[in-house]
């Protein structure tokens, strides 16, 4: 698959994916009931080439699901690797293990599967939910979510409904990890724009069991 996308001003296709430090450079933001967010900036160096790679190599799938009466089409392209599944990348590989060796010590196991989404323009979108499948329903646990491609805002809210309480906007190799409560105590989504965006793929490592 081959979509445009406006390429990041510090960024550039030519140059090779190569990750960054984390330590220091990660920044944790703390919410309630114990769960909090790190967060790092560009964190994959030429990201946009790693973007073009996916977008073009990775087999993505048009899922349905039902709504009330209906069948309706989900609103992104997605693409499951579980934990014996060679990534379509290297540098995925890379930052999946360098995801478990930073967090060892909070997390206690390694991450293990990769779930990748291609949000293809603004009306491509997820509603509000917590990863509540699997072990992170009654255990704390961590999801961290590689952002490439166009920015666009990650909302997240305390469990119950209202209006978001943290916005985070991201793209261009960011990397943003949910731990603690955070699945069964907040939820998050990244909404629909009218705004002309170009196209995002998020790659979501998770550990064994957490879905």
């Amino acid at each position: 698959m081959s979509i445009a996308m406006q390429p990041s001003l510090f960024d550039s296709p030519a140059v090779a994916p190569a990750l960054g430090e984390l330590g220091e450079t990660v920044e944790r933001t703390l919410l309630s009931e114990g769960a909090w967010v790190d967060v790092r900036p560009g964190w994959v160096a030429g990201s946009d080439a790693l973007f073009s790679t996916l977008a073009t190599d990775v087999p993505w799938r048009a899922e349905q699901r039902q709504m009330y009466e209906r069948m309706v089409d989900v609103p992104r392209l997605v693409c499951w690797y579980g934990e014996n599944s060679p990534l379509p990348d290297r540098i995925l590989e890379e930052a999946r293990d360098a995801l478990s060796a930073h967090y060892r010590a909070e997390l206690g196991e390694p991450f293990r599967t990769a779930g990748l989404c291609f949000y293809r323009d603004g009306k491509d979108s997820v509603a509000w939910h917590g990863d509540t499948i699997g072990r992170s329903k009654t255990e704390d646990t961590m999801v961290a979510i590689l952002s490439l491609g166009e920015p666009r805002n990650l909302l997240l809210r305390p469990r119950g409904g209202g209006e978001a309480s943290r916005r985070f906007q991201l793209g261009h190799g960011d990397l943003l990890v949910m731990g603690g409560s955070c699945q069964r105590t907040w939820e998050h989504a990244v909404p629909k724009t009218a705004r002309a965006v170009g196209p995002r793929i998020s790659v979501q490592f998770r550990p064994r069991g957490v879905a």
